[in-house]
């Protein structure tokens, strides 16, 4: 198995993402994601800052790939998909069916985890459009995952989302927005106060979920590390790291050092407390709900 790192979920400033990418262990992962998958209102980096930097983070011998929005809402928006579906050096992950129907039979394409992928027959037919790897809907679990491997097509290769805030949904109306009292269309671009999301909590005060503008997080830090084993004997090729405003290299070496067998049990889950945002969930791994966090 190698690293991933996918695209940064939070609006942060243009020297502060580019800083981030200049800064990470290069050598310790295999694929950087890049791009603005959530609001297209975000313009810190322009499209040709993205292909720079895809470049730039290529000549380090990264795989890197292109990735689109999860909820196109206008004719921007789907020009800008368009844009990157046609750029022509680099892998594209699509995240809806508008951007797989723009890749398909033309050049082969990641189906990314918001395409909705639970079945055998519907990986079947991704892959007949071109896709060479697809990341697994965050709220499937390892028994799910073991019985569509089972029937899967041969030459595509698996990615979980392994760390980080969940991405659990998408919503054409803006939750940042909305809690300043602002419209969508003047938010003010309130996102930036806010590089890892704004937590929400349930009226006991239990933390429950977080708003990142358009999309809802889980408030918890989704961690896998404790199921390394589950997942290498399933044959997944790839684990993702969703990136976070600090401690992320942190993340990354800890996992690089439980991939190479230097860190496991409670030495790796010390390792990674020192870097988590809050407290961590794995519910959804072991068919429970996914909020909870069981022991491997």
């Amino acid at each position: 198995m190698r690293l991933s790192l996918g695209p940064v979920l939070y609006y942060w400033q243009r020297d502060a993402l580019l800083e981030f990418y200049a800064d990470l262990p290069h050598a310790r992962l295999g694929t950087v994601y890049l791009g603005e998958a959530v609001c297209g209102k975000r313009h810190g980096m322009r499209p040709d800052d993205w292909m720079g930097l895809a470049r730039d983070l290529a000549r380090t011998g990264l795989e890197v790939v292109l990735s689109t929005q999860a909820l196109i809402e206008s004719d921007v928006d789907l020009r800008a998909m368009r844009r990157i579906a046609e750029n022509g050096e680099f892998l594209v992950e699509a995240n809806d069916m508008g951007a797989v129907h723009a890749l398909a039979g033309r050049v082969r394409f990641v189906a990314g985890p918001h395409l909705n992928v639970y079945n055998p027959q519907t990986l079947a037919w991704l892959a007949e459009l071109g896709a060479l790897r697809w990341v697994m809907p965050v709220e499937l679990g390892r028994d799910a995952l073991a019985q569509l491997l089972r029937e899967s097509p041969d030459g595509v290769e698996t990615e979980v989302f392994a760390y980080g805030r969940l991405p659990l949904a998408f919503s054409a109306r803006c939750f940042t927005a909305r809690h300043y009292n602002l419209p969508k269309d003047d938010c003010q671009f309130r996102c930036l106060d806010h590089p890892d999301g704004m937590p929400l909590t349930t009226r006991e005060g239990q933390p429950f979920l977080a708003l990142n503008g358009i999309q809802t997080q889980s408030a918890q830090v989704y961690d896998l590390a404790g199921a390394l084993p589950d997942l290498r004997t399933l044959g997944v090729g790839l684990l993702r790291i969703s990136p976070q405003s600090s401690g992320t290299n942190g993340v990354i070496e800890a996992y690089h050092r439980g991939l190479e067998g230097e860190l496991s049990g409670a030495d790796l889950e010390a390792a990674l407390a020192l870097y988590r945002l809050t407290d961590p969930c794995n519910g959804y791994w072991y068919g429970k709900p996914g909020i909870e966090r069981a022991a491997a």
